[in-house]
């Protein structure tokens, strides 16, 4: 007995320094304190969401799936639906696409001048989204508009920015692609600069032309930094809350309000904490079954591969 629990005590030091020696438990390992970080600032905040959305008003009784049933009866609610799709997916498309653009120019020009360039066309994200959206809204004032300033010059009506539903969407969603432009810009511009310049030759060779390069050699090859950008872009855009706030504050009458931004009016302005969490909880399913959709088609490329 004492012999072979001499054995076992000497078996299991080694079996402890073989475990230590795997790569996947050193890498759990050295990662424990990132996942303990956003268990805390991620997990635990979005489990009390949940828990307060089955809250009533005053937080005191437990109304189950009340908040939820109250939300889709309110002709608001599927307004603010409506516009969060409208702004995100906007955004997002002519984001990609100008992003797109802007990269395909800065990686033509010589190697000199590039950083000059991708300097200027950073600012915009460089800059805290709150002060340059507070510029855009002196440039959209009703009485000292820079935009109307011009278009009286040209002979033209002045347009109201802010003041109307179409107008003020539009506004929105013209600073959200001024200010995340830059950011596709220089997620393509790095996914360019890793495309072999000898495939671009021998397309040349055989008589390609630009388009053909574009789309034949470049999207394929930028297909997975292309989408892995519109998910996080779509993330960020849709959880937007301060263009919104600072531009339009949701009006005119709540016609540009976001998941954010009209959660924060009911639960902080209004009051009602547990309806504002119920609010803010419906962009996880729909981002959720983006983030599906786009990682699967990630997944099944790479599986080709």
């Amino acid at each position: 007995m004492s012999a072979h629990g001499l054995s076992s005590g000497a078996r299991a030091p080694m079996t402890l320094e073989r475990l230590f020696q795997r790569k996947s438990t050193i890498a759990f390992l050295m990662a424990l304190p990132l996942i303990l970080i956003i268990s805390l600032l991620v997990v635990y905040p979005a489990g009390y969401a949940i828990h307060l959305a089955t809250l009533n008003k005053s937080m005191e009784r437990f109304v189950g799936l009340g908040n939820f049933e109250f939300l889709f009866g309110r002709e608001t609610f599927w307004m603010v639906v409506k516009q969060s799709v409208i702004f995100a997916v906007t955004a997002v498309i002519f984001k990609a696409f100008i992003g797109f653009v802007v990269a395909h120019f800065v990686h033509n020009i010589p190697s000199k001048g590039q950083r000059k360039w991708r300097g200027m066309l950073l600012v915009p994200w460089v800059i805290p989204p709150a002060m340059s959206t507070l510029a855009w809204l002196w440039l959209f004032d009703p009485s000292y508009s820079a935009f109307n300033w011009i278009l009286a010059k040209l002979g033209s009506e002045a347009i109201p920015w802010t003041g109307e539903t179409d107008w003020a969407r539009f506004s929105v969603i013209l600073v959200n692609i001024w200010i995340g432009a830059p950011f596709f810009m220089i997620m393509y511009l790095a996914a360019l600069k890793s495309v072999p310049d000898q495939l671009f030759e021998a397309a040349s060779i055989d008589g390609a032309n630009w388009w053909q390069r574009i789309w034949y050699i470049t999207l394929p090859m930028m297909r997975n930094i292309i989408s892995i950008t519109v998910l996080f872009s779509l993330i960020v855009t849709f959880a937007n809350f301060d263009i919104v706030r600072v531009l339009t504050a949701g009006g005119p009458v709540d016609t540009t309000h976001v998941f954010a931004t009209w959660a924060f009016k009911i639960g902080i302005e209004g009051g009602d904490i547990p309806l504002g969490a119920t609010v803010s909880l419906f962009m996880v399913p729909i981002l959720g079954i983006a983030a599906v959709f786009i990682l699967r088609d990630i997944n099944k490329r790479g599986n080709e591969a």
